[in-house]
């Protein structure tokens, strides 16, 4: 926006309306007898010390002078206002219980029991978990797959609009922008698709804030006039673990409904260290995040060079689009295919943090994940650059027998609800093909699914939870924690 209208903005977005009544309520030394206990840190001295006396001071309570999350009327209301600016919505609410909130809340708000809702099979596990807590119906759309990657994709448009005219009475469509690896979908294709239909539009932006601030990148949900989005600030936007936004425009959704949701679920004591980062993150965005996102793009663009320059490795990028399945791609994610080398993803995983010290976000069977974000600077690259070098020399290896895709395609055989409640028998993991799973099996990150509750375990499925368990991979989901019993539907 440019001009005194654009100014006014920047001039508003200056504000941070919490994080100011928060420091005016440390300034005035106030003596609490209300919770919570430690008393401004006072009666647990080792945590005072681990954290520091100025996080412990400002750890409160609601109170009139710094408002209420469940009910807000001053300064929270005016801090979620200003995101809501921000991000080009109507209203913007505070989670402190993560995206997993953000996405269970959108979910509910639009659909109640019996209801359907179209959906890629590549949904972090906290969206079937809304179906589950709701008796929602799914209606999954396979996400493409890039056969050289192993990965999958997004939803085409042509695919949704075949879901929307198989099941016209779904009351919303839900897409990934971005999925983990970065992959976008034509959103603004889709937003018609489904609002011609009638039926809401919901994204998952865990990992798409800085859509909203940066230049070059993917569209964002709310320019695309999608109705909901959940945004994970403290995964690229600054903000503290756990710390959300769900942002919302009116018109197909009530805002005022969407908050009776969301306090169904979210606590009553809502965290001042939590929703103060929300505050002060949307600042910064709001007045440098176009130059703060160029740095890192830049910085991401540089170590995709660097790596693919050592052999070996493959550091996707924008030459993945084809228009439809990956309309678009998030360049900021550093997403690197490993079986070049020999090793799988979650093999240079474990061998970054047990040999040098560095920690990514991710591996799977195929490929690794580096977040670069706002903190990161080119010293950080170059040591992953080098690590990852010196990780073929040492280690590299040809012709071994890799597992080659992540993604396996569902077989639905009762929903989410349905067999979740359904009673239930313990069977060994190993012999439990051609059962119906009662229980979720995923790799975390990035908690996508293996197996979803009222699935078919099949030959696939169980390759696959084999190969990762035998990698090291973070496999769970089930109550028997070793993984070797699954629980079925009992027939």
């Amino acid at each position: 926006m440019n001009g005194s209208g654009g100014e006014k903005k920047k001039q508003r977005q200056a504000a941070s309306p919490l994080f100011e009544a928060l420091s005016m309520y440390r300034a005035s030394r106030v003596v609490p007898f209300d919770v919570p206990g430690h008393k401004q840190g006072r009666g647990t001295p080792e945590l005072t010390e681990f954290l520091g006396k100025q996080c412990l001071s400002i750890d409160v309570n609601s109170m009139k002078p710094l408002d209420n999350l469940s009910h807000p009327t001053s300064v929270i209301k005016e801090a979620e206002a200003l995101a809501a600016e921000a991000f080009g919505a109507d209203a913007a609410f505070f989670m402190v219980g993560g995206t997993t909130s953000a996405v269970q809340a959108m979910i509910m708000s639009v659909c109640k029991g019996g209801d359907a809702i179209i959906l890629p099979r590549n949904v972090h596990k906290s969206a079937i978990n809304a179906l589950i807590l709701c008796g929602i119906k799914p209606v999954y759309v396979d996400p493409g797959t890039d056969p050289r990657l192993g990965i999958s994709l997004g939803m085409s448009a042509e695919d949704v609009e075949a879901a929307v005219k198989s099941c016209p009475h779904a009351k919303a469509v839900f897409v990934n922008n971005p999925t983990y690896y970065g992959v976008c979908p034509d959103l603004r294709r889709i937003a018609d698709i489904t609002h011609a239909a009638g039926m809401a539009l919901l994204a998952d932006e865990a990992h798409g804030t800085h859509f909203y601030f940066g230049e070059g990148l993917p569209l964002p949900a709310m320019a695309a006039e999608a109705d909901m989005s959940s945004v994970s600030m403290h995964k690229t936007g600054g903000s503290l673990t756990q710390s959300s936004l769900l942002v919302v425009k009116s018109g197909r959704v009530d805002p005022s409904y969407v908050r009776t949701v969301i306090s169904l679920t979210q606590t009553t004591s809502a965290s001042y260290l939590l929703m103060s980062s929300l505050d002060i993150a949307r600042k910064a965005l709001a007045t440098n995040g176009s130059e703060t996102f160029r740095k890192v793009l830049d910085l991401a663009m540089y170590a995709r060079d660097e790596i693919n320059a050592i052999g070996g490795y493959y550091a996707f990028s924008r030459e993945i689009i084809n228009g439809r399945d990956a309309f678009d791609f998030d360049a900021t994610k550093l997403s690197v295919h490993t079986l070049g080398i020999g090793l799988a993803g979650i093999e240079i995983y474990d061998i970054l943090r047990d040999g040098y010290g560095i920690q990514i976000e991710f591996g799977d069977a195929a490929n690794m994940l580096a977040i670069i974000s706002v903190g990161d600077n080119r010293y950080a690259i170059e040591r992953l650059v080098s690590s990852m070098s010196e990780i073929k020399r040492l280690n590299g290896r040809e012709g071994q027998c890799l597992w080659d895709h992540e993604y396996i395609a569902p077989v639905v055989m009762l929903s989410p609800q349905e067999a979740f409640y359904a009673k239930r028998r313990a069977v060994p993991l190993a012999s439990s093909g051609g059962e119906i799973s009662s229980e979720f099996v995923m790799c975390y990150p990035p908690g996508i699914p293996i197996l979803a509750p009222g699935e078919l375990i099949t030959p696939d499925a169980l390759g696959y939870i084999a190969y990762a368990k035998a990698k090291g991979s973070l496999v769970m989901g089930p109550k028997d924690m070793t993984l070797e019993n699954i629980e079925v539907v009992n027939s």
